[in-house]
């Protein structure tokens, strides 16, 4: 069972993340009225890059033999 998580991980947190931030941006965009669609998209995916740039680091720094 713990394989199936540990392989499933990755998948959810990319969801998670891309969730929170469809949901960030909606919000700002009613807050400021002034953000375009492909600004939101594109905070977006800057979110996407830095949570997987930061979980690949973790992993390299906690199994350094890995890699």
């Amino acid at each position: 069972m713990s394989y199936f998580i540990r392989k499933k991980s990755p998948i959810i947190i990319f969801l998670l993340t891309l969730c929170f931030n469809v949901i960030i941006g909606t919000k700002v965009y009613a807050a400021t009225g002034n953000l375009e669609p492909r600004h939101q998209a594109a905070i977006a995916g800057l979110g996407i890059i830095i949570i997987g740039l930061i979980i690949y680091l973790f992993d390299v720094v906690f199994r350094p033999d890995k890699y």
